[in-house]
């Protein structure tokens, strides 16, 4: 093994975790892999917010390697397994029918909830294009240089939950499922047609 190559949905696990066995440069190897999971966990958070716990758990097992609590197989196999779990993640949008643009705020409004039926998950998925399609028809969208157009999205934000989730949060979590998507859409979206979905791909 040589080469990982950029894109985890492209490798073959199995094949990876069978050559390395037998590799006289498991090293390089390791090294190969650190660096192909790097570059995914970047875009897959620049992309998923809520993706950072596969940051979390990459850095602790790189961090158990160096303690000496794993050995270098272990760390392999078990960076393997998380590249599975991470490509397995990346292509969650399309059982979902959805682009990874809405799963993003899906996922905010899901994960910020006590468990949702089949029929309160489609209702949310609703909401969630809703929300884009009424975002994306503000007059403005440089939230950055115009206070107008932050309280514009915060409002438009506040009124499509309000209105279009299947059931109540109480007060809290309602207001943190709106700062929450707040903070994505300013982040994510710079400029009007401008932000980190233009690209992804």
């Amino acid at each position: 093994m040589r080469r990982c190559g950029g894109n985890l949905s492209k490798i073959d696990f199995n094949g990876l975790a069978a050559k390395f066995k037998e590799s006289k440069h498991k090293n390089t190897d390791l090294e190969v892999l650190k660096a192909t999971i790097r570059a995914m966990l970047e875009r897959s958070i620049s992309l998923n917010r809520t993706h950072a716990n596969f940051a979390e758990t990459f850095e602790e097992l790189i961090e158990s390697f160096n303690n000496g609590s794993r050995n270098i197989e272990e760390l392999f196999e078990d960076l393997v397994k998380l590249s599975r779990e991470l490509s397995d993640e990346h292509q969650r949008h399309v059982p979902e029918n959805m682009t990874e643009e809405e799963l993003v705020i899906f996922d905010i409004l899901t994960r910020l909830a006590p468990e949702l039926s089949p029929e309160e998950r489609t209702e949310v998925k609703r909401v969630t294009r809703d929300l884009l399609d009424r975002l994306k028809q503000l007059p403005v969208f440089n939230w950055r240089q115009k206070s107008s157009a932050r309280s514009l999205l915060k409002l438009t934000i506040e009124d499509t939950l309000d209105t279009g989730l299947p059931r109540a949060d109480d007060k809290p979590l309602y207001e943190q499922k709106c700062s929450a998507l707040f903070e994505h859409v300013f982040e994510s979206y710079p400029e009007r047609d401008e932000g980190v979905y233009a690209s992804a791909g």
